[in-house]
């Protein structure tokens, strides 16, 4: 009965050391080596990908901290447009620079 017990284990064991010899040969011929290599890219495109997410959701939780802060979603208030013109300008004026050549080198003019 020892006997027997002990044959298994050795076949056991055997046939286990045989199987990691021939994954372990596998992954060092070219074919292995590309797919390592394949499912290593694959995890690193997923890993960006999971930071890229993690980056844009950080940013908008802050740009809505700093949006409710600052005021900046609040509405805008309705303008009337004959309110535009400043007191003291003509009307046909822009209210920009004036209407001469300022800045204009002498050689110009």
């Amino acid at each position: 009965m020892r006997r027997l017990f002990w044959l298994a284990m050795g076949i056991t064991i055997g046939a286990l050391v045989v199987r990691k010899l021939s994954r372990a040969a596998e992954k060092m011929t070219p074919a292995g080596i590309g797919a390592s290599i394949a499912e290593g890219l694959r995890d690193l495109a997923d890993a960006i990908g999971d930071f890229g997410a993690d980056v844009r959701a950080a940013a908008a939780a802050r740009e809505e901290e700093l949006r409710s802060g600052t005021g900046l979603d609040a509405p805008l208030p309705e303008r009337d447009t004959t309110q535009l013109q400043l007191p003291g300008r003509p009307a046909g004026r822009p209210s920009g620079r004036p209407s001469g050549r300022r800045g204009a080198h002498a050689a110009d003019r």
